[in-house]
């Protein structure tokens, strides 16, 4: 609002003293203070009021205005109730710096004329924000973006003094306002992408409000510009994939006119996140095909062929061939059948982004597939070089425990008690030939991780050197050993009443543990399966709870 407007409004009862001149100055926001020095206290553009507790001689009012003016203030208004009048130093001082003065009447409270300049300036601000959001919306659902998120975080920052930023699922920072000060912290993005996901599963209508350290958040979903919340069948096929806006305001207090406009902020955001999601389809065709060829048992030329085409788009300006990792995952959930690969192949390419990535989107050398309810990542890594390939750690390349750490609290969250995501990661290779025992190498060690508890889980290659890498290696004697007094009782028993118990432990550890799953593919009902469990665990004094327990029957079953 312009200063000009404050002399109309009768109801303030302001009078100006000086800086006639100076009316059409623009008025961003008010601040009360009787401190000698508030300087750290001011942004510029403020209309500030003051009780003249700070004049002590008339010698203080030169030093008081030519801070103001050095902080850019707008204006000047004193107050007469501690004074009886304004004095004529702080009138003078303020003409001399060009400083428009106005006198509060003591019948006027500071807090009236705070309400009324700070009602004006949002009404104004929100209307002139949601014009140029308008106009963002049009430029970059016509053509390419404007410069993402950002912009539009920058003009919420600017012009509505709101500080924002766009989250991943997992709580990974996508964009943030360059005015809205240092980024979030880590922990504190993890616990609101976790609060997010943990009220989206509740079924609870956005914006969720929570309270961090004492900071109060709004947050808003940010879903697929073409998709309404009714639109999938189920909350679990889109609760992992969608983005957050996380806004440092309480909501409640909103009225509906700003309660549109930042709606609006999520459709504009969710078009270019549609527009980073089309960007994946040519790596993820990509690693389509490789898949394909691997599982098919193609040759191994054909299989470079495809790596060949795929290192340029994965990683651009690589002059040496790179190596590959391979990392499995599944979601599954309890009770119904629903498509987990989708949401499985979305959560690898969040989960395998390194955290000092730089760029618009750190996923761009990524590739992952979807079969089913297994995603597979095709992962680059830089080849190493010669003098460090002896060194210790060279090939480790990605570690299991690392995908997770950042991530597990978010995603817990999300699957929330009937869901649960299971990760392998394969050891590096340096050609095709290798591809196809990576794959299985991932697959063995999503099995182990299966076999924990916990709703977020993952094992790597180093975990299998004792146990599936090494059963070719395990003399003859040992193995029938080993596989006899685990699994000959229970084949006795099956040869003497047809119990199925084998291909039971089978599907029950091929379900991972879960009971309804398991009784599914059997076609059994729950407690018939319960039952059968209970005489493998009677027979073999044996807990298919406890994880030691399954990977000796799943070492068992592989040897047998």
């Amino acid at each position: 609002m312009r200063l000009r407007a404050l002399l109309d409004t009768d109801g303030l009862g302001l009078l100006l003293l000086c800086g006639e001149d100076e009316l059409d100055r623009s008025v961003r926001g008010v601040m009360t203070t009787d401190l000698r020095d508030p300087s750290r206290y001011l942004s510029g553009g403020e209309l500030v009021l003051t009780g003249l507790a700070w004049r002590r001689d008339e010698a203080d009012s030169e030093p008081f205005v030519r801070t103001l003016v050095q902080a850019g203030v707008a204006a000047l208004a004193a107050g007469t109730a501690e004074l009886g009048m304004v004095p004529e130093d702080l009138v003078l001082a303020c003409a001399k710096h060009r400083l428009p003065l106005f006198e509060v009447h003591e019948s006027v409270a500071f807090a009236t004329i705070t309400e009324h300049v700070v009602r004006q300036v949002s009404g104004e601000r929100a209307g002139d924000l949601a014009a140029v959001v308008d106009r963002h919306r049009r430029m970059m659902t016509s053509g390419p973006a404007g410069g993402g998120p950002d912009v539009v975080l920058d003009l919420l920052g600017s012009d509505l003094d709101l500080r924002a930023w766009v989250l991943s699922p997992t709580g990974r920072l996508i964009a943030g306002s360059k005015v809205a000060g240092p980024d979030l912290p880590a922990e504190t993005c993890a616990r609101l992408a976790a609060e997010q996901l943990a009220a989206a599963r509740t079924g609870r209508r956005g914006p969720h409000r929570v309270q961090l350290g004492g900071t109060t958040y709004s947050l808003f979903p940010i879903r697929s510009s073409g998709r309404s919340p009714q639109a999938a069948r189920d909350v679990r096929e889109t609760v992992l994939s969608d983005w957050l806006l996380a806004v440092e305001a309480d909501a409640g207090d909103w009225d509906g006119q700003r309660m549109d406009l930042l709606q609006g902020v999520t459709q504009l955001i969710a078009v270019e996140r549609d527009r980073r999601e089309a960007a994946r389809t040519v790596r993820r065709r990509l690693a389509q095909e490789v898949l394909e060829l691997v599982q098919t048992g193609a040759a191994p030329a054909e299989v470079a062929a495809r790596l060949r085409v795929a290192a340029p788009v994965l990683l651009p300006g690589l002059g040496a061939a790179p190596r590959w990792q391979v990392v499995v995952a599944r979601v599954e959930w309890d009770g119904e059948e629903i498509e987990g690969g989708p949401v499985a192949q979305s959560l690898l390419e969040e989960v395998l982004v390194d955290p000092l990535a730089t760029g618009p989107e750190p996923s761009d050398r990524i590739a992952v597939a979807h079969t089913g309810d297994e995603a597979v990542a095709l992962v680059p890594l830089p080849a190493v070089p010669a003098v460090a390939a002896d060194q210790e750690g060279a090939e480790t390349g990605l570690l299991a425990d690392a995908l997770l750490r950042a991530v597990r609290e978010p995603l817990s969250a999300g699957l929330d008690d009937d869901g649960r995501l299971t990760i392998g990661v394969s050891a590096a290779v340096h050609s095709a030939e290798g591809l196809r025992g990576a794959l299985e190498e991932a697959r063995h060690a999503r099995r182990v991780a299966a076999a924990r508890p916990g709703r977020v889980c993952a094992a790597g290659h180093q975990e299998l050197a004792s146990h599936v890498l090494l059963l070719p290696f395990v003399p003859d004697d040992v193995r029938r050993a080993f596989t006899a007094r685990l699994l000959d009782p229970l084949t006795d028993y099956d040869r003497r009443h047809r119990a199925e118990l084998i291909p039971t432990l089978e599907a029950f550890l091929d379900c991972d543990g879960s009971w309804t799953r398991c009784a599914t593919r059997l076609h059994l009902h729950v407690n018939t399966l319960r039952y059968r469990v209970g005489r493998i665990e009677q027979l073999t004094g044996r807990d298919l709870s406890r994880l030691e327990d399954k990977l000796d029957f799943f070492l068992a079953l592989r040897m047998s």
